[in-house]
Parts: structure tokens; sequence; C-alpha cells
């Protein structure tokens, strides 16, 4: 019977989701439950100069660092880490220690093959296990993954990886870069697949590797819950259920379902993981998952916005995440619409020596609606509300940037609107300059509220009155007025937003009259 080896990387690649803060206790159970797991190979965490060690964290900067992890006794179990190219010399390292780590996996871009290889021969050199891992192995040609084949032989390392960085692989993909492999690789060199789960298909992948008809020694990656960036990665309970069952192995289930009761379930619900659209589509692109994430995170756009936004890009920035690049995409794509003026005098003139009620969709605008109204109803108020229309109060404008919610409102709303110029101008009453109304702030360069009270200091307003502009909790249902407004976000977002918001709402107060008419309680709580 063909070798399948399991190869858990929850330490490693599921701190993603928490900045690989596991906490010393969680690091020592995860690995102890591992091991009474029967898991063959545990890796630990990231190898790197990058960090300072910290022992709640599975970043290591040596390997003397995780000495603390691991049992006295292996039972069997090779113990490995990773590092990234560029981020651990080879000189640093001592030579392998038996009661140590047994094994480095070393990760790699195609532009930095060459290079990184050079280091992986080193590191067999002082006596380590090397793992091969050529990330996003489909962006290879087969002259180029042939070529890189060819020199791994020549050192004859651990291991050999196909990379599914991206889960964005097709069966066909899979096959392909594994027929080379298996045809062209020393057979003293383990193979391995390492997979994501964008398109919900590294279950599927892993099976079709393992079933596959060869008597090559196979070395599976997976994370217990599928814990991992985006959308994961293939579940290790999952997987090893499967061994089990058609393999005859020896998996003991209980102990990876202790690491999620007791431990990853915490996380999961702190900053989830999973399939998502924003996911499917960096993968349809192939596109690095960190892209969706952060288009995803603005929640204003659709998902057909999102996907055009990927056709934007140049295929040359794809595979390395480029926070400037998308940034200025994401503002390109915002801008898009002819920018339509004409109506500028007339709200000026419409807004000069008044006070204005700006209605942001907080849930306090439903709960204070009495005196929103009380106030509204005041002469000398003009009523503008943002990204929504009240049921119970009848607003002069309606402040729009949000594409989504734009589509959301009733045709006859929209003679009204005032919208960026992200939105389509045809029917609107004004629209002005979406790039002109953001403000330095990452987390809120582009809410909404902020947007529109800038706007009205360009106007020269004097006075704004705020409801609805309670901040942000971690509650999801207690931040918007209809809950089909409410989008799912990650509380340490959530946090930075109302932080955000108030830096800002403190530098507009300093150019005009700003006054709380509603609760701002989530945004105290973000001082």
């Amino acid at each position: 019977m063909k070798s399948i080896r399991v190869l858990d990387c929850t330490l490693r690649d599921g701190g993603y989701c928490n900045q690989w803060k596991f906490g010393k206790e969680n690091i020592e159970k995860i690995v102890a439950s591992l091991i009474e797991a029967n898991i063959d190979i545990i890796e630990c965490g990231f190898l790197t100069n990058k960090v300072e060690y910290d022992s709640d964290i599975s970043k290591y900067s040596s390997i003397e660092d995780i000495k603390s992890i691991l049992p006295q006794k292996k039972e069997g179990k090779l113990f490995v880490v990773m590092a990234n190219y560029g981020e651990y010399l080879a000189e640093l390292l001592p030579n392998c220690d038996v009661n140590l780590i047994d094994g480095i996996r070393i990760a790699f871009h195609k532009k930095n093959r060459y290079e990184a290889l050079e280091l992986c021969k080193k590191i067999k050199e002082k006596g380590y296990k090397v793992f091969i891992q050529p990330m996003v192995s489909v962006s290879y040609s087969d002259t180029e993954f042939i070529e890189m084949i060819n020199i791994v032989n020549s050192f004859e390392p651990y291991a050999f990886y196909i990379v599914d960085s991206f889960g964005m692989m097709k069966n066909k993909d899979l096959l392909r870069l594994y027929y080379m492999v298996e045809n062209n690789l020393s057979s003293s060199i383990k193979i391995g697949f390492h997979s994501h789960n964008n398109m919900q298909l590294a279950y599927s992948n892993a099976l079709s590797l393992i079933n596959n008809q060869t008597n090559r020694e196979l070395i599976i990656d997976s994370s217990v819950y599928g814990m991992g960036r985006g959308a994961g990665n293939l579940n290790t309970e999952l997987f090893v259920e499967y061994l089990n069952d058609n393999f005859e192995k020896q998996y003991k289930i209980k102990p990876l379902l202790r690491i999620i009761d007791d431990i990853l379930n915490k996380f999961y619900h702190e900053n989830y993981w999973g399939y998502s659209l924003p996911n499917y589509l960096s993968a349809k692109h192939n596109a690095h998952p960190n892209y969706a994430g952060y288009l995803s995170d603005k929640n204003t756009l659709t998902f057909e916005d999102i996907d055009e936004i990927f056709e934007m890009m140049s295929p040359d920035k794809l595979v390395t995440f480029d926070k400037n690049y998308i940034e200025q995409l994401y503002v390109l794509y915002m801008e898009k619409e002819k920018l339509q003026t004409g109506r500028e005098e007339l709200l000026k003139n419409a807004l000069s020596g008044k006070k204005v009620l700006l209605i942001a969709p907080g849930k306090s605008s439903y709960i204070e609606r009495n005196k929103i109204c009380a106030f509204a109803n005041n002469k000398g108020v003009v009523t503008i509300s943002v990204n929504f229309n009240y049921d119970y109060c009848s607003c002069d404008y309606i402040f729009i940037s949000n594409l989504r919610r734009f589509k959301e409102l009733n045709r006859e709303c929209k003679s009204k609107c005032i919208v960026t110029s992200n939105i389509p101008y045809d029917g609107v009453y004004y629209q002005t300059d979406y790039k002109e109304l953001l403000n330095n702030e990452e987390f809120v360069t582009d809410n909404a509220g902020l947007m529109a009270i800038k706007l009205l200091i360009s106007f020269g307003v004097d006075e704004i009155y705020l409801a609805g502009f309670d901040g942000y909790s971690h509650e999801t249902k207690e931040n918007y007025i209809d809950d089909k407004m409410a989008v799912v976000a990650k509380n340490a977002i959530l946090d930075k937003m109302n932080y955000g918001m108030n830096i800002i709402l403190n530098e507009f107060s300093k150019r005009t009259s700003i006054h709380f008419l509603t609760s701002k309680k989530h945004l105290e709580a973000g001082d």
C-alpha cells in the first residue's frame, strides 16, 4: 500500500487568522493533541528573523525557541517549521539536533527559486529534513517546473511540494503538475501537496491525489477545522477520517475535536475563515487572497464590483499583495462614472445659513426617532440622510456613496440623492467627486457619514447635527437601523473603525461646529 502521511499546519497557516497569537498553553495543547491523534508531521509555526520571540506566538526567531513546546518523546512524529525565503539565513541555523526540530520547509515565489534552492541545499547540509515549497505552483510553465525538479534532484531534499497557494487549482491543474513530478522527481524524494479552499476544492483535490495509481510516498497538508488564511485549508479532521475508512489508518478524531472545542472555536468567532464570494473571486482571478479581504472589508462594493476590480488588475500584480496598488485601483474604480456638477450652486444656496441634520443609519436613528423628528421640524434645518431613506422622517436629501445602498433605494427617492462619482448620476439631484471626500484614516477612509460631513464643510455649513452616528458594536445587529444593512466584520476592524471615526470627527470639529443629537456609545468606547 502507498505511504500517505498527514502534515498538520494549524500552528503555522492557521496563524494568519489570529496573528499567530494562540497563547503558550494553547500551543502546547495543540501539539499534544496532534500527537495523541497520531498525526504524522506537526508544523510548529514560522521561523523568521522578523520577530522577537514571544512564547504566546507561534513564530520563532531561533530553533532553540521551539524547544519548550516539543515533547520529550516524539513517538515517531516529525516536527517541522516553515521559513519564507529571505526571512532566515542558513548561517543562523545550528546543526540539526534530534531533540529539536526535524525539518524545515522553505516557501518561495517563482522569481526567487534559484536562490531559494541554494538555501535549501545549505539547510540540508546541516542535517535537517528539507521540504521544498514552490508557492503558486500553477504559475510555472512545464519547462520551468521540470527545470526546478532537476535542480531538486541534484541534492535530494526530503520532500518536494505542489503548492496551491491561492486555492485556485482545478483537478486538471493538479494532475498536470503531479504527473510531471511523479515522472521526473527522484524516487527517494517524497511528494507533498499543500492546498487552500477558496474554490472548495481542497478536499476533492486531496482525494484525487491519494486515490491516484502510484506507489510514491505522499504528504498531504491540512489544518484542524480548516484554519487558515482566506477560505482556509483542507480540514485535518475530515481528511484523516477518510484515510481511516479507506486506507486502514489509525488516526484518532477525538483529540482533534477537542482542539476545535477548547481552542479554535474562539478564534473562529473572532476572525472567521471559510468559503466566501470574495475568496472565490480571488481564486477565480489567480490573485492573492489579501486583495479579496481588502475589497470585501470596504463594505461599499457589490460582488460584481469586486470582480470588475480584479479584471482591472495587471497580471504582474496578482501574485504578491500590494496594498498601495489595490488602494489606488479601488479609488480609480470608484471614480469611474463621469462627474456631473450642474446643481452645485443650487445646493450651496439651499444649505447656506442653515443648520444641517445629518442622519446615519445607526441603531439610535430609530431608537431616538422622536427626538430626530422634533429637531428636523425646526425652522432653518435641512435634513440629509446617509445611505438610507427613513419612513418616519422626510429628509430633504439623501447622501449616497455606496453603490450597494444606492441600488436598494426606491426609484422615487433618487431625485433627491447627492451621490459620489462612483454612483451613476442619471436621475439624481447632484453628483460630487468621490476622491475629494476621502480622509487619511485607513479603516474609515471612505466612510459615508464622514464623506458627507466633509462635503458640508466644503460648502461652508457652520452647524452640523449628527444622528445615528453610533460607531460600531461587536454585536452585528446593534449597528444598523435595518438588520439587512448589517455586514459581518472582524472585531479588530470594528475597533479600528471607531478609533478612526473619532480621529476624523475631532479634526472636522476644528473646522465647523459639530453636535451629537443621538447616542454615540460605540464611538465613545473607541476613544
